[in-house]
């Protein structure tokens, strides 16, 4: 039997690099999933290929209803919901006083007010299956700051902290909630950054694998005792202070 056996998990921004992982591993590990992106072919074309246990809904997460719409397919195609994982994020950057309004509100928009309408949205759906797990990607800049990222920087340890009060309040109910905190992970998007940008202890970009299976994990039972608590999966950055000796 799999390590998610039976469970159902909603997953946004899972079209691609961690959250594709992520739908491919927890399909491996017997979950069932929906695939929740505004990459429409990518993310149809993952779900055929995982098959039977998994399904793509278009999913906007700046959007109240498309939320809704999600978590109501999800039940209505699986009969329930175990798991919610806000992975879908968006990253822009620019130096303070150049930085405009516009881009700090999308970053806010996006990876900070999406996952909350998705964590608000899930919950009745998780309380009426006797509980859960949220997940929420936050990032080595939700624990640390970083020039020229501060929408980003803000919204991320802003999700740090949301994940924190969401614990908190749905603990009763048996839901869990837990933050990832990758740092530089290898896709099409990174693999163009300097080698050297961001010192990684380990020496190299860790794997949008290796991410999904911290995911799995906070599904999975084998996490029942925690929540409200950072994953970090950096390959040692944030403890690493650069030298030039």
């Amino acid at each position: 039997m799999g390590r998610v056996e039976g469970k159902v998990v909603l997953i946004s921004g899972g079209a691609r690099n961690i959250g594709g992982a992520s739908a491919r591993m927890l399909v491996a590990e017997g979950a069932r999933v929906v695939i929740g992106d505004l990459l429409d072919e990518e993310g149809a074309a993952l779900a055929e290929k995982l098959g039977e246990s998994a399904r793509y809904v278009h999913l906007d997460v700046t959007s109240d209803d498309d939320w809704r719409a999600a978590v109501a397919f999800t039940v209505a195609e699986f009969g329930r919901l175990d798991g919610l994982f806000n992975n879908a994020g968006i990253f822009n950057g620019g130096q303070l006083q150049r930085y405009k309004r516009d881009l700090w509100q999308q970053m806010l928009d996006v990876n900070l007010t999406g996952a909350f309408l998705g964590i608000r949205a899930a919950t009745e759906a998780l309380i009426a299956a006797g509980g859960g797990s949220i997940i929420n990607t936050s990032s080595i800049e939700g624990l640390r700051g970083t020039g020229w990222a501060h929408g980003y920087v803000a919204s991320k340890w802003g999700l740090t902290g949301l994940t924190k009060s969401v614990a908190t309040e749905l603990a009763p109910h048996g839901i869990r909630a837990n933050s990832l905190h990758p740092g530089r992970i290898s896709t099409p998007a990174t693999d163009q950054m300097p080698e050297g940008l961001i010192p990684i202890p380990l020496g190299r970009a860790g794997r949008p694998e290796e991410v999904a299976s911290f995911v799995v994990f906070l599904i999975s039972d084998e996490s029942s005792f925690s929540t409200g608590s950072e994953y970090v999966v950096d390959g040692g950055t944030v403890m690493h202070i650069p030298t030039n000796v």
